[in-house]
């Protein structure tokens, strides 16, 4: 039976290794021996009076047992996180850590240039970026600031629409010398497709001729948007990208005129931390830096 003294750094080393599946990848990700590590597991396996790991060709197992703790053990990492941030500064400063959640594509391609501005004005806030698409990261204290691409419905997080940012099917120059330029539905049909496998939410919007784009059309599958977008600019076929992006990157737009769907740009935060100076900081920064971003695309129109 675990007692209320229980050591957190215990509950720490245990999630870690539920993440990384061995002790040397957990010993690595938190600067720790892995003598040290595995003295930490058996202290808390003997406290709890539970056997949380067998060991296999592969690494460590979880058991039943360390799977059923495991979502209480992963909230009580994100409410520790969020506590050492929090504490990180002093309220009414521009101090202190802030946690921001991103997709991969804003994360690499938007945020980076917008964080750069922030950093330069307010050298002494650190920015943490965490690389997640999950609507209950502010929830969970996973983040303390999330960009998203639909509307988080939580009442507990305070939300700001920014825009919409328009989606265009794209090819690669090179791909298009060599395959031909589509004109018509009817030749898009006999061209190579860059996509996703498993979708998300967003991808009810990639339709054409009224008809869904489903995974059994790509040619190229991956539900990493970072990755289709790279396949796209290597020439790998057409696909569905950022229209801001895309052009950036000096990609053909195909057939505007049957695909220009629309995707919300949100900016969220729980609304608990509207009183420290940083987070408001940081959310007004990002705010006004994905408004340019979008508003980059029509002065390009």
């Amino acid at each position: 039976m675990a007692t209320d003294n229980t050591d957190w750094s215990l509950f720490r080393s245990f999630i870690t290794v539920l993440r990384e599946g061995s002790l040397s990848a957990a010993a690595r990700a938190l600067g720790l021996g892995q003598s040290t590590l595995s003295r930490h597991i058996a202290t808390l396996e003997s406290g709890l009076g539970l056997t949380l790991f067998t060991r296999s060709s592969d690494g460590l197992v979880p058991t039943a047992a360390a799977l059923a703790l495991r979502p209480e053990a992963e909230a009580l990492a994100a409410a520790a996180n969020s506590l050492f941030r929090a504490a990180s500064g002093p309220l009414n400063e521009n101090v202190g850590t802030v946690r921001i959640a991103a997709s991969d594509m804003m994360a690499v391609e938007v945020l980076p240039s917008i964080l750069a501005s922030l950093q330069r004005e307010h050298p002494q806030i650190v920015v943490e970026l965490a690389v997640s698409s999950r609507m209950d990261d502010l929830l969970r204290r996973d983040a303390d600031i999330a960009v998203r691409m639909a509307r988080p419905s939580q009442e507990a997080l305070v939300a700001q629409r920014i825009g919409a940012s328009e989606l265009g099917l794209f090819a690669h120059p090179g791909y298009l010398a060599h395959q031909g330029t589509p004109t018509t539905l009817s030749e898009l049909a006999e061209h190579a497709f860059v996509g996703f496998d498993v979708g998300a939410a967003y991808t009810d919007t990639l339709q054409l001729d009224g008809q869904r784009l489903t995974r059994e059309r790509f040619s190229l599958r991956t539900d990493n948007d970072l990755a289709q977008f790279a396949a796209i600019c290597s020439g790998c076929g057409v696909g569905a990208c950022h229209a801001i992006l895309a052009e950036r990157a000096e990609l053909v737009r195909i057939l505007p005129a049957l695909f220009a769907p629309k995707v919300d740009m949100w900016v969220a935060m729980h609304k608990d931390l509207r009183s420290t100076a940083r987070y408001r900081t940081v959310f007004d920064a990002i705010k006004v830096g994905l408004t340019a971003y979008l508003a980059s695309a029509k002065a390009a129109a």
